[in-house]
């Protein structure tokens, strides 16, 4: 790699190995203003990871030199909290529970919508950083007046009154502010928390929910819109 940025810098690093979605799709992102280094294959990927400071890296999972699961790991182990959004043709249940597992923000499957996928990454790098990091390690994030501390596991408003979470509801929490504003699918989110979509299951995610609306009412820019049938959206008005 020997492109001209400034301060070894960029926002995106996009390792896939289909030529015409990655020409198009990377000349897409730099139309929206992002700093983007397009990879082809695991080796050039692992290359740009180590030369620029990622904000965030989009995997394809099935790349010609190897798997995009066994990537990210190496760059998990390289960059501990480094954002990864995975982006596959693979639609089955236990490849994108794998690949959440692995710690990855989302798992996109092909065919996709750009523009969704320019809201996620908008709201990805939104979020508040740690100070003093050059990557996002979403261990603090902030939707509205609101601070999430997923060190602690507490939510804090802008006066310093914060009320303490559960891991689940603070989890739960965080994954409705990385897809703010977007439909997030009540299924999705039973097989990522709980591991299936059984009845008593899909209850407690109600509970939880209905929990996190009360925490969020201190801001009324901020509420989560049930979808009957689908799913959640938290919506952060201007």
């Amino acid at each position: 790699m020997s492109l001209s940025i400034a301060n070894n810098k960029i926002d995106i690093l996009l390792i896939e190995d289909e030529l015409d979605l990655g020409e198009v799709f990377s000349r897409y992102l730099r139309y929206k203003g992002f700093t983007v280094v397009w990879a082809c294959t695991m080796r050039a990927g692992l290359e740009a990871f180590q030369e620029y400071t990622i904000k965030l890296v989009i995997i394809d999972v099935q790349l010609p030199d190897g798997n995009g699961f066994d990537l990210a790991q190496e760059i998990l182990q390289l960059r501990g909290g480094q954002p990864i959004f995975f982006l596959t043709a693979l639609h089955e249940r236990n490849s994108r529970l794998k690949g959440l597992g692995l710690g990855a923000v989302d798992y996109i499957a092909k065919p996709f919508d750009m523009d969704e996928i320019l809201l996620k990454i908008r709201n990805l790098l939104a979020l508040t950083l740690v100070s003093g990091s050059d990557t996002i390690a979403s261990v603090t994030m902030q939707i509205g007046q609101l601070f999430l501390d997923m060190e602690r596991y507490s939510l804090t408003d802008s006066k310093g009154q914060g009320q303490k979470l559960t891991i689940r509801e603070a989890e739960l929490l965080r994954h409705l502010i990385l897809n703010k504003n977007l439909l997030v699918n009540k299924k999705d989110l039973l097989l990522l928390f709980w591991g299936n979509t059984d009845f008593f299951n899909g209850k407690s995610l109600e509970v939880f929910i209905s929990r996190i609306r009360k925490l969020l009412q201190v801001d009324d820019k901020l509420h989560i819109e049930s979808i009957y049938g689908a799913g959640y959206i938290l919506h952060e008005r201007n």
